[in-house]
């Protein structure tokens, strides 16, 4: 465990040093658990974005996409529960002031435990988030013994909700009354979906059973956000709301609690790394729901969830708007008679794109250290970063600026751009450049030496294995495009 939080820290100064992430306000000291996507952070992050979107929008048929404002009328909020209920359990320590989420509290003192003991501790949390007893947690809290990490004392408040989404004020009048300015900036997308289910439906005379997608930013007052991009205030979601005939979610719940895990895989994680978790407590408008777990550096974690989502949403849009949100069915039952008018269900997949972005860099990033031939150490970080996400993917590096080796690279340089991302450059020793693109993850670097004037070929470095091959220059195109498919 100590080897993976030093590699998970090294993970971290690694994402700085070569401009995947960087803290937020940085210049002025930084804003907690806000961070700032660099060069290679963006582009990774789109990639994985463009990943997704085509998984939805593009290989199903029935699935569409749309992008909702972040501002939506306060009423939506209320309707969806979320100002009256979304919230999460506090305690406070009485000497340090320091605020913890009980849960977080509870799980980091688990690891101190034994595996049975652990157990034991945390299915008694569960048994009591899930009927609300915060007397409850406060007193296994304290026949614990589990103190603050900064007071070392057990000191605690009672237990309180807290409630996580950001308000503020929208418009330059003042008004009278304050509550007619007050807006909410949304701490997730699918209310957006939900409000436009009859737009998409109408316009793109969609049919059950169909699917919106969306991706976008949503924003949550964690009071405890940590490790790293985990868990942050401002993220981005990717979610898709699947509306369903009643009495069909069962089965579509188990089509996509299968169909995401396969596509987890498929962006190159590893099966024994993800895991299904079932929620103990059901959210009150749930019949069902799973989260896929991957095994971060600092332990089993949610990745993605997946929810039957039952009518909740779009009878609680209908009531509060007082507009009716139906679907007519003129499918034929069994009885032979059209299902006729009704509320879907609905299925949810939603995935964060931060934590999907930490999974992969988490899985790629290594360090490996070999014996050369003398017997002397060598080494590098190399980000295995699968070639079809990795930011770049073919650096095109002359091996000397003189000798007319630059205007042949650059050539290369011209013909591949408009395909694939690429990267020129002429500075430093190979073997520094070399290692570079390895710690960025480009999968591919191509050499231009005085050989390829000779006879148009050029040498071709594989990122993971090191392995070099001579090819012909008009190649090059094809071999990237090929590996990057």
């Amino acid at each position: 465990m100590a080897n993976e939080a030093k590699n998970f820290q090294d993970l971290i100064a690694h994402c700085k040093e070569y401009g995947f992430i960087f803290q937020s306000s940085e210049l002025y000291d930084g804003l907690s658990a806000v961070y700032d996507y660099g060069q290679l952070g963006a582009q990774l992050k789109k990639n994985l974005r463009d990943a997704w979107w085509k998984s939805m929008t593009q290989l199903h048929e029935n699935i569409v996409g749309i992008d909702a404002a972040i501002f939506m009328h306060p009423t939506v909020w209320k309707a969806s529960g979320h100002v009256d209920s979304f919230s999460d359990p506090m305690i406070d320590n009485k000497d340090s002031k320091k605020r913890y989420r009980v849960d977080h509290l509870i799980e980091a003192f688990a690891e101190t435990l034994s595996k049975e003991a652990a157990g034991t501790l945390l299915t008694q949390m569960d048994k009591l988030l899930a009927a609300d007893d915060f007397a409850g947690i406060k007193k296994l809290i304290e026949d614990n013994n589990i103190t603050c990490t900064i007071s070392k004392t057990c000191n605690w408040t009672d237990v309180r909700q807290f409630n996580l989404m950001f308000k503020t004020e929208f418009g330059a009048v003042a008004s009278d009354n304050p509550e007619d300015n007050i807006v909410y900036l949304r701490p997730e997308t699918a209310q957006g979906i939900f409000v436009n289910f009859l737009n998409v439906q109408k316009t793109g005379r969609m049919k059950i059973p169909f699917g919106i997608a969306q991706t976008g930013k949503a924003f949550r007052n964690e009071i405890v956000a940590r490790q790293f991009i985990f868990r942050m205030r401002e993220f981005e979601q990717m979610e898709m709301q699947y509306f369903v005939r009643p009495g069909a979610q069962k089965q579509w719940f188990e089509f996509w609690k299968a169909e995401r895990k396969t596509w987890l895989e498929n962006m190159g994680i590893p099966a024994p790394k993800l895991r299904y978790h079932d929620h103990v407590k059901l959210a009150h408008y749930a019949d069902a729901a799973v989260d896929i777990e991957y095994e971060f550096p600092f332990g089993w974690k949610e990745l993605e969830g997946i929810h039957s989502r039952t009518d909740f949403d779009l009878s609680q849009h209908a009531q509060f708007s007082k507009k009716k949100i139906q679907y007519f069915d003129n499918d034929l039952n069994e009885a032979g008679k059209p299902y006729g008018n009704y509320t879907p269900y609905v299925i949810e997949t939603s995935i964060g794109l931060d934590r999907l972005f930490l999974t992969i860099m988490s899985e790629a990033y290594t360090q490996e250290t070999w014996n050369k031939e003398d017997g002397t150490a060598d080494g590098r970080v190399v980000m295995r970063i699968p070639p079809q996400l990795a930011p770049t993917k073919l650096a095109i590096l002359p091996l000397v600026k003189k000798d007319g080796l630059p205007e042949i690279a650059r050539a290369l340089m011209n013909d591949c751009k408009n395909d694939f991302m690429c990267f020129y450059e002429e500075k430093d020793a190979i073997g520094k450049r070399y290692r570079r693109m390895d710690a960025i993850g480009t999968p591919y670097c191509v050499t231009i030496d005085h050989q390829t004037k000779e006879d148009q070929t050029v040498t071709i470095r594989y990122r993971d294995t090191m392995q070099q091959e001579r090819i012909s220059i008009n190649e090059v195109k094809k071999r990237v495009q090929e590996g990057i498919s």
